[in-house]
Parts: structure tokens; C-alpha cells; sequence
């Protein structure tokens, strides 16, 4: 990153601007590393939790209980651990100056569905032909 991009606590992309400007994506950048940092903090209380809950329940039924707990708990950290991997691509997108467009059509992703998927890989219209064909095939 060669300038350092400050920005206002209430920026907001907006159509009005050049689309992916420098602001855009620092303002992305922040809000996906915020993002990661809030995963993080979540899996260390998580650790902790499983750790101070490792002492055996004498009661099979509390113990059984124990368990699948804990077993949601480590599948939702997997999740979480796959999405940190798709915060960390949409970062490096930003850092080669891809992020935001499709994959697919290379058209721009909206503002809107960034705002609310800053992960998104593909435009709206190129998700939807996405799940459409996943379901098509999945019938067969």
C-alpha cells in the first residue's frame, strides 16, 4: 500500500464515486478485517470455554450433553475457520486491486451486496445462475 487512505468514522460507499476508488476499498479493507479480528476474539473465548469444560461429568447424560456441545461448537469454529480463509482472499483481492468485481463476468459487484457479503466473489445476477445450475444438477 503506497498512501495511507484515512477515512471518516461515517463513510459510506456510494454509487456517487468512482466504483473500487481508493476510499472504497480501504473502507472494505477495514470492515473485513474487523470482521477477522471478531472471529478471532470468539474462537480464543471459545478455546477457553472447552478447556475450563474438559472435567469429567460423573453423570453420563451431562456428559453426553458435554459432548454434542462441544461438537457444534468445534464444527462452527471449522466454519469460521474457512471463512477467515475467505476474509483473507478478499483482502488479497483488495491488495491486487480485483476485489469487487465478478469472477465470472468481471462486471462489478453493487456497493449493496458488498456491503452485505464483503466477501462476495460474484455479481448478484452470476450467484443466482450459480444456484440455479447447482440445483438443476442436484435434481439429477
Amino acid at each position: 500500500m503506497s498512501k495511507q487512505i484515512i477515512l471518516d468514522a461515517d463513510y459510506k460507499p456510494s454509487d456517487d464515486e468512482p466504483f473500487m476508488n481508493d476510499r472504497q476499498r480501504e473502507y472494505f479493507r477495514g470492515k473485513l478485517i474487523a470482521w477477522k479480528d471478531e472471529i478471532l476474539r470468539e474462537a480464543k473465548e471459545t478455546l477457553a470455554t472447552l478447556q475450563a469444560e474438559s472435567e469429567n461429568h460423573p453423570d453420563i447424560a451431562d456428559r453426553a450433553s458435554s459432548e454434542t456441545d462441544r461438537a457444534i461448537e468445534l464444527r462452527a469454529r471449522d466454519r469460521q475457520r474457512k471463512l477467515i480463509a475467505k476474509i483473507d482472499a478478499a483482502i488479497a483481492r483488495i491488495d491486487d486491486a480485483s476485489y469487487g468485481y465478478c469472477e465470472e463476468t468481471g462486471e462489478p459487484i453493487s456497493l449493496k451486496r458488498l456491503e452485505a457479503r464483503p466477501i462476495a466473489t460474484l455479481s448478484l445476477e452470476a450467484q443466482e445462475r450459480h444456484e440455479r445450475n447447482e440445483r438443476v444438477f442436484r435434481d439429477d
